[in-house]
């Protein structure tokens, strides 16, 4: 996790047009860095002998291994994996933020020594850490509290779009039907994309954990580059904005598709010293436009909590990127749970690209021992066979979000109350995913189980 000096605070709540780049800014206001081709070009004031590169690069590596010491950066902590009984956390850490530092140097002394008049090839775009990432164990705990999370989307219709409006409050309509804007609530000229949502707290509650995932498609209209993956800005209840760094960032493109991603870091501080209320995610990665494969992205903020006035629960969480349609189903096993008959509890998912009305899709809980139950999960706002339909919900009254659209167009972050799912006691559990025909990803599942005293 990577935090930059804070710059200023985000502004009143309330949705504008667009992304600063297609405007003006405010008088006064510095342009958004918006850089076109020609600015990339290579331009040579003098050219430089051997000896003279040399010394430039033993200087710039010099600069480079001490700027972190300068920029009032965290760097995320890279921790060997242990025991999930030993360690609630466990860090995947990518290479990915270790090498980007270095590479700029380097492509930066190439551009430098090359002769004048000589043509510097542009380096190509890296590829994805990782084209999928199977599912593991990120967190466990069993303690007194629960697992709550705030999400919201960073994209959505233009709002010319005679439809659009119809769409946001709930109904049917798909990303691949629209020309997609950035979802843009900060009135703050140096963002494009930004959405809110709320942290709920019970009172006397403390974070054990916090995660936050983002995540969307770079490919519709334009191109996102992959560099800007794994980072975001995130700004805590009443605060200024940081830049946050994931520690596991991986994508999946498909073929005349999309360029999908997630990312993910832990900010069990930050949520921890700020507490509960609305938090700010910008500058999700997505792409903007209209195409067959439809713009979509969004981010969750996965918070585990302890209270010593709620039961005792199993409190877990699972991440990874995988492609549903065509994988048939992913199934995450959860053992050692230890329930009652009746127990209650929730589940979550987060998952992008599920189109409303497309049907087939379902997530299912299934307990184990001689006489296995499984239960369908769906309530109001999630059908049996629609799961994945484009919605942010959860059992009771839901927590604040701004914008609250109904209608999502690709991104989904439920939570799913367990009443009468685990009707005998037991041990283990599975949750399975499934996805027959909408072209989605799966990127969290997380529960919470009460446990048998």
């Amino acid at each position: 996790m990577i935090f930059r000096s804070p710059r200023r605070p985000p502004g009143p709540m309330g949705p504008r047009a667009g992304p600063a780049a297609t405007r003006p800014p405010p008088p006064g206001a510095a342009a958004p860095r918006r850089r076109s081709a020609s600015q990339f070009q290579h331009t040579c004031p003098h050219s430089l002998n051997f000896s003279e590169f040399v010394r430039l690069v033993t200087r710039v590596a010099n600069l480079l291994t001490h700027s972190s010491g300068r920029t009032q950066r965290i760097r995320p902590a890279v921790r060997r994996p242990s025991p999930v009984r030993k360690a609630p956390t466990v860090m995947r850490q990518s290479p990915g933020q270790m090498l980007r530092h270095t590479t700029v140097g380097v492509l930066t002394l190439a551009a430098v020594w090359a002769p004048c008049g000589s043509p510097v090839a542009a380096p190509a775009a890296p590829a994805p850490e990782a084209t999928v990432l199977a599912f593991d164990q990120r967190y466990r705990a069993l303690q007194h509290g629960g697992m709550v999370r705030a999400a919201n989307t960073s994209i959505t219709c233009r709002a010319q779009a005679s439809s659009c409006r119809n769409v946001q409050t709930g109904g049917p309509g798909v990303n691949g039907d629209f020309d997609m804007f950035y979802v843009d609530v900060d009135n703050d000229p140096n963002t494009y994309n930004s959405s809110r949502s709320e942290v709920r707290l019970p009172a006397g509650s403390r974070v054990t954990y916090a995660r936050l995932y983002w995540g969307g498609n770079l490919r519709v209209g334009e191109q996102k580059p992959l560099e800007d993956n794994g980072r975001v800005l995130i700004a805590e209840p009443g605060g200024e904005y940081k830049e946050l760094l994931a520690d596991t960032v991986v994508g999946h493109r498909v073929a005349d598709g999309a360029d999908a991603f997630q990312a993910s870091a832990d900010v069990t501080g930050l949520v921890r010293d700020s507490g509960p209320g609305l938090y700010t995610v910008a500058q999700v990665n997505v792409a903007m436009g209209r195409s067959a494969a439809g713009a979509w992205g969004g981010w969750t903020l996965v918070v585990a909590y302890e209270n010593p006035a709620e039961p005792l629960r199993h409190l877990t969480l699972w991440d990874g990127f995988l492609p549903l349609m065509g994988r048939g189903e992913i199934q995450i096993p959860l053992r050692a749970l230890d329930f009652s008959a009746g127990a209650g509890g929730r589940v979550g998912l987060v998952a992008y690209n599920g189109d409303r009305g497309t049907s087939g899709d379902s997530l299912v809980l299934t307990t184990g021992g001689s006489a296995p139950v499984s239960t369908v999960l769906a309530d109001a706002a999630n059908p049996g066979d629609d799961v994945l339909n484009s919605t942010i919900s959860d059992p009771g009254t839901a927590p604040a979000r701004v914008p609250a659209y109904a209608n999502t167009l690709g991104y989904d972050s439920d939570v799913f109350d367990l009443s009468g799912a685990l009707p005998h006691s037991g041990d283990e559990v599975t949750l399975r995913l499934t996805s027959q025909q909408d072209a989605a990803w799966a990127g969290a599942l997380f529960a919470a189980v009460d446990a048998r005293w």
